[in-house]
């Protein structure tokens, strides 16, 4: 087991990467274990024009290396890992990792975010980025003008759906019954939109064409019929819900029903010592400046609660 470090973050998206800029500036040589998924959601985004400072919008894998770059400039150690197992019932805290490693850390950032829940299509996870997205509100402004299907029967897809009606020229939500998991109010809303069409007892299939390079259509099969047949469509997008990355904390820290981290005030959790960053925490804006912007807090508050101990 490697020396006991003043902080562990866990994660590397723009939350993690946040906390190791403002953790290393304050001379806490922060460890950062990059997670399952590298650079968090916008490791797999395209364009990111709506993160302050970039006019002509920026690559999301350029932007989390930049920010990765700095915080390295900084003094911040990035190692490979994803935690399996963590003992926070005393101080210093000890970690596991899926590469067998343990660390003990006197503080610790948890940044590791909520994976977006897909369907799992054939061509799904290669036209990411290429017209398949899980964020309206990151993505909607590229589909002006468009055909637009959002698969999903919650309030999240009559959230995304309104939303995207601002800039498609129509949008269909698909759904595999007639019965909808969201709110009256939301659902309501979104029936009354003219721009909102519903097609129920449908599911996809898969989605057109990886070897044009992004989403042409979709292919649909009516449960009903089981007839299957091809639509013309330029955006897809899947509002199913997230999965918060928080398993190996679950029965230590606070967590809600769907197992987000519950914050305390601030970034705190409900055991000292312990912080969060990030979407993590966060199942409301999802955006990367918000999760920028919780990483700074995190690490401050870190750093405060060290200097309080005299670390």
């Amino acid at each position: 087991m490697s020396d006991v470090a003043k902080i562990v973050i866990l994660g590397s998206g723009c939350a993690g990467n946040t906390a190791a800029i403002y953790a290393a500036r304050a001379n806490l040589k922060p460890l950062v274990f990059e997670g399952h998924e590298p650079g968090g959601q916008l490791s797999i985004t395209t364009d990111v024009e709506n993160f302050p400072g970039f006019p002509e919008g920026v690559q999301g894998p350029a932007l989390i290396e930049e920010m990765k770059k700095q915080a390295q400039r900084f003094g911040a150690v990035y190692q490979h890992g994803r935690v399996t197992h963590a003992d926070l019932s005393r101080r210093p805290f000890t970690l596991e990792f899926d590469h067998g490693e343990k660390v003990q850390t006197r503080t610790l950032i948890v940044a590791t975010g909520a994976s977006a829940r897909w369907l799992n299509l054939p061509n799904e996870q290669k036209l990411i980025g290429h017209g398949v997205s899980s964020c309206a509100t990151c993505d909607g402004f590229f589909f002006r003008g468009k055909k637009i299907i959002v698969v999903g029967g919650g309030d999240s897809a009559m959230e995304e759906a309104n939303f995207l009606s601002r800039f498609g020229s129509e949008v269909t939500i698909i759904h595999r019954s007639e019965t909808f998991r969201a709110s009256k109010i939301m659902l309501d809303r979104a029936r009354h939109n003219p721009k909102i069409n519903f097609l129920t007892h449908t599911v996809v299939e898969d989605i057109h064409d990886p070897a044009v390079g992004h989403v042409t259509g979709v292919k649909l099969r009516n449960l009903r019929t089981h007839e299957v047949y091809d639509e013309e469509v330029d955006g897809f997008f899947v509002a199913i819900g997230h999965i918060p990355n928080t398993t190996p904390f679950a029965g230590q820290l606070d967590l809600d029903q769907d197992g987000y981290v519950v914050s305390h005030g601030g970034a705190r959790t409900n055991i000292q010592g312990v912080f969060h960053a990030g979407d993590v925490q966060d199942r409301v804006y999802r955006q990367a400046v918000t999760a920028a912007g919780a990483g700074c807090m995190a690490a401050i508050e870190a750093e405060r609660f060290l200097e309080a101990e005299g670390q």
